[in-house]
């Protein structure tokens, strides 16, 4: 256990007990973006929120360091986690360094945003800068099946989408003029936190993806190399990192709080059926970037 030294006492004891190794605190996101299911939970602000407090509240550190490994997901989660780590930033006046493993793409391009710095692996994937939506059209098999489709709404767009039948044109208009608001929202927050972008040069909001070393020269990052090397640079080689785990829990224990006393059994063969949906989905999201 740790035991912190109040500045007064301090001043009393010999110099070479005085000086204070530097201190960064690592928050490792890894994963999808998203609740992928109610028993695997992706990263979301509400995963998220005690670390991240816990780590910007974390005494005597000279950044926050964040390490980065997903294919993206939830807008609106990937905003929102960039969202706080920028006003926990201000709030604790820190730096935020940002390093890439293998992707930070879609979702995991904003936040990586949100740092002052990013650094990538030469051989991370990088951007993918874009909106996707995408799913199943089931109408033809139900045909097949002979099971009608029966949908009673009170709003006309209330059933957009519906898998179960032929896809409507509107619908689809529908779609892209969302999409195309997420993307402005998202290519206004990249230009805003990356200015060394060249206004000039290659479109870099198409959804493509470059390589650390590629996305160094287009501006993308702002070096290439690892969490460990880089902070030791920056701070000294006495530079201690504070790991703080985001604390999620075993598939068991999220089964077991979700578990109501008379259908356990039940819940959890539909947990874990869940479970093997989501894996499928991550997996999925994860093979776009040959991971």
């Amino acid at each position: 256990m740790a035991i912190t030294i109040p500045a007064s006492l301090r001043a009393l004891l010999p110099a070479r007990w005085r000086r204070r190794k530097p201190r960064v605190a690592v928050v490792r996101l890894s994963g999808a973006i998203g609740a992928a299911s109610p028993f695997r939970p992706g990263l979301s602000i509400a995963g998220l929120a005690g670390p991240l407090e816990q780590a910007f509240a974390t005494p005597h550190i000279a950044a926050v360091a964040l390490v980065i490994n997903s294919p993206g997901g939830s807008p609106a989660q990937s905003h929102l986690i960039h969202q706080r780590i920028r006003a926990l930033a201000a709030e604790k006046k820190l730096p935020v360094f940002a390093f890439v493993e293998d992707v930070a793409a879609s979702g995991g391009y904003m936040i990586a945003c949100a740092a002052d710095e990013i650094v990538a692996d030469p051989t991370s994937l990088i951007g993918s800068i874009g909106v996707v939506s995408a799913g199943f059209g089931f109408d033809r098999l139900i045909e097949r099946l002979g099971v009608e489709r029966r949908v009673h709404t009170q709003g006309e767009a209330k059933a957009m989408l519906d898998p179960f039948r032929p896809e409507n044109p509107d619908d689809i208009v529908r779609l892209k003029q969302i999409q195309a608001d997420v993307q402005d929202l998202f290519t206004t927050l990249v230009r805003g936190r990356r200015p060394t972008l060249d206004p000039n040069g290659e479109n870099l909001f198409t959804g493509a993806v470059w390589t650390g070393r590629q996305a160094l020269r287009l501006g993308l990052v702002d070096g290439l190399g690892d969490a460990r090397s880089t902070l030791r640079a920056r701070f000294g080689d006495e530079v201690q990192l504070v790991m703080v785990a985001e604390k999620r829990g075993s598939l068991v224990a999220r089964l077991l709080r979700r578990a109501n006393p008379g259908s356990t059994a039940g819940l959890a063969g539909a947990g874990l059926a869940d479970e093997a949906l989501a894996v499928i989905e991550e997996r999925a999201a994860w093979a776009r970037f040959g991971l």
